[in-house]
């Protein structure tokens, strides 16, 4: 079952990069943190197959966008967008609520969490069956 995580709202104001240049931002908001796609390469990524980055993104005296955080693609369907964030998780929208957003249609897109895949375990001697040891 998938669990609600944030969401993504489309915003007007843009965000500097480490070179100074401002861009025009989607934020993301997942598990309490700020996250930004720069809305460029996400129409991009929406068009095509493309990865995109997705960066932290902080605040101070205005948005600032820092480190890769993780990859956007959009999925093997084209229904969706798929978020995965390096070392937390992978997460998933609509692609026709992101399309809403940015047409300004609707405020935010819910963005939920993709479960992740339960390890099977294989149990290959069951009780009362016998095991042969091998000595190398």
């Amino acid at each position: 079952m998938m669990e609600k995580a944030g969401y993504l709202q489309a915003t007007r104001s843009q965000a500097v990069d480490s070179d100074g240049v401002p861009h025009g931002i989607v934020e993301l908001h997942i598990l309490g943190n700020r996250y930004a796609i720069r809305r460029s390469d996400l129409i991009r990524a929406v068009s095509g197959r493309v990865h995109v980055q997705v960066e932290d993104l902080t605040r101070n005296w205005g948005d600032f966008l820092g480190q890769t955080r993780g990859l956007a693609q959009v999925s093997a369907s084209g229904k969706a967008l798929n978020i995965d964030l390096f070392g937390l998780g992978s997460y998933t929208l609509s692609l026709s609520s992101l399309k809403a957003v940015l047409y300004g249609k609707e405020r935010l897109a819910v963005i939920v969490r993709i479960p992740e895949a339960p390890l099977v375990r294989i149990r290959r001697v069951t009780d009362g069956q016998q095991t042969i040891g091998a000595a190398v």
